[in-house]
């Protein structure tokens, strides 16, 4: 079977939408499955529904990675988005055309074809997700290293390169899932400008004359499909091989902080995706109902969950009971306190059920329950605290999921192990807990508590919670009530009292 590139899928029978040259106008830092299923997919729409005419040079962030399969295609690759949608099993194919190559700046030619970019009347954009851990100052970097190791080091050459060629100032889109991700990269370039001795104008410019904008990004991407059965099946339907074979979940949505007049410079409005990509001044509310409502609602349920026998996301959503706690916590506890529109969180709210009900993805709860003690306190704390301010009373489904929270993290203690604290579950099998090591030392160290002193010793725990949670009238005694009947009859007869 012949490997994709623009002969082979010209002889295959494809006729989708592709764009086989334009202008590059984006350089776009990481080359992974993530990038490739979102950022290069709404360019992809925007060549075909806006006219938009532009192609993504690629750059590897690190030495190794898949320059070298991504240019033997042509930047062409097959994505698959799977998922459900409005109840509705979607799996819909598309070949992507607005990459043009990718770049090893770790090879010499390649590095200089990077700068050729930077300095190119073309480029209008880059666009970066580095991984957490990408946006770092390290001053180890220097000025004529060919590359240095950090991404903003080589921002910062590539910018210096741009500016004494004379061009126009750049759009910085930073994608990495960290706070402030744009303010936090343009301070990591300034501190390279600074380091290196660099001219007052090229700081002027890229303060002044590049805009560097954070944004919050969101889809969950599987990537490689690793069934070799489906592989060969879809290379005999497709007429092609794809090693760059891509999968992502049918949501996505992309919100960028920055002047909503850029809506007008990039090309998603014109092609109709304002409601998946759009800049607006404060992305707060957006990471607020992110945080509250998809990764609040994982948190909420997924604990007790497990304790009821349930193992992956998926078969919770065809529990009645869990559903329908689910969607009270969200629509009832979460949703009316967010300050966002209500139809549109209520809208997120009930994607957010399509998406836990992807039939194409197994996500583990046992991968979703790591660290869940700072989980709780970030995802569902604020909800729960500002529910009661608004409200006077204590929210139902929240109150219950601390108690789940803590039945995970007690239930039959077997032994505290270098992996984590092994936990005994209700149907007989183990599990291990991953958390900080000083939280699981407490969990190990109250196993033999009775519940109302285990709930007292977790509630003034104020290092894991920055307060002392039996100051909230009421929840102390709640909480107690509910681990015991979560003990007693189990979780989903304890969830099901809320409902």
């Amino acid at each position: 079977m012949e490997t994709l590139n623009y002969e082979v899928l010209k002889k295959s029978g494809y006729d989708g939408y592709i764009l086989r040259d334009a202008p590059e106008k984006v350089l776009q830092f990481g080359e992974g499955n993530f990038l490739r299923a979102f950022v290069d997919y709404w360019f992809d729409l925007a060549n075909e529904k806006a006219g938009w005419n532009g192609k993504c040079v690629l750059v590897q962030p690190i030495a190794p990675g898949l320059a070298k399969m991504i240019n033997e295609q042509e930047g062409l690759y097959t994505l698959y988005l799977r998922g459900s949608e409005n109840g509705r099993k979607v799996d819909d194919k598309r070949v992507i055309s607005s990459v043009s190559r990718c770049l090893n700046p770790y090879e010499k030619e390649d590095y200089e074809k990077m700068m050729a970019v930077a300095a190119s009347d073309d480029l209008e954009i880059i666009v970066s997700n580095t991984t957490e851990a990408g946006i770092v100052y390290d001053p180890a970097c220097q000025k004529d290293d060919c590359p240095p190791s950090s991404f903003p080091a080589k921002l910062t050459q590539v910018l210096y390169h741009r500016y004494q060629a004379g061009k126009k100032g750049i759009l910085m889109l930073a994608c990495e899932l960290i706070d402030d991700n744009g303010k936090q990269l343009l301070k990591c370039v300034n501190q390279y400008i600074d380091q290196w001795g660099l001219e007052d104008g090229f700081k002027k410019y890229v303060n002044e004359d590049c805009t560097f904008c954070g944004s919050l990004v969101d889809r969950i991407v599987p990537g490689r499909i690793r069934d070799p059965k489906e592989v060969a099946e879809l290379e005999e339907k497709n007429g092609y091989a794809d090693p760059l074979t891509d999968v992502g979940e049918v949501f996505g949505v992309w919100v960028i902080e920055g002047d909503p007049k850029l809506n007008d410079v990039l090309p998603f409005r014109k092609a109709g995706l304002e409601s998946h990509v759009f800049v607006t001044p404060d992305m707060s509310p957006y990471k607020k109902r992110k945080v509250r409502i998809l990764n609040g609602a994982h948190t909420g349920f997924v604990l007790g969950a497990y304790l009821a026998g349930f193992d992956i996301v998926r078969d919770c959503m065809h529990d009645d009971t869990i559903l329908k706690y689910m969607n009270k916590m969200l629509l009832d506890e979460v949703v009316p306190i967010l300050p966002l529109d209500k139809e549109d969180c209520k809208k997120f709210a009930a994607a957010v059920q399509d998406r836990f009900n992807n039939p194409f993805v197994n996500h583990e709860l046992m991968s979703i329950s790591l660290n869940s003690t700072s989980k709780w306190r970030a995802r569902n704390m604020p909800s729960f605290l500002e529910y009661i301010g608004k409200n006077g009373t204590l929210p139902a489904c929240l109150t219950m999921s601390f108690a789940a929270y803590i039945a995970f993290y007690s239930n039959d203690v077997q032994e505290l192990t270098d992996a984590g604290l092994v936990c005994k579950r209700p149907k007989g099998n183990t599990y291990t807990v991953s958390d900080d090591r000083w939280v699981l030392e407490f969990y190990n160290a109250h196993k033999d508590d009775e519940i109302p002193a285990l709930v007292h010793a977790v509630m003034t725990n104020e290092q894991m919670w920055g307060r002392d949670l039996t100051q909230v009238p009421g929840f102390e005694e709640a909480t107690v009530k509910n681990l015991t009947m979560i003990r007693e009859q189990g979780a989903l007869a304890a969830y099901a009292s809320c409902l």
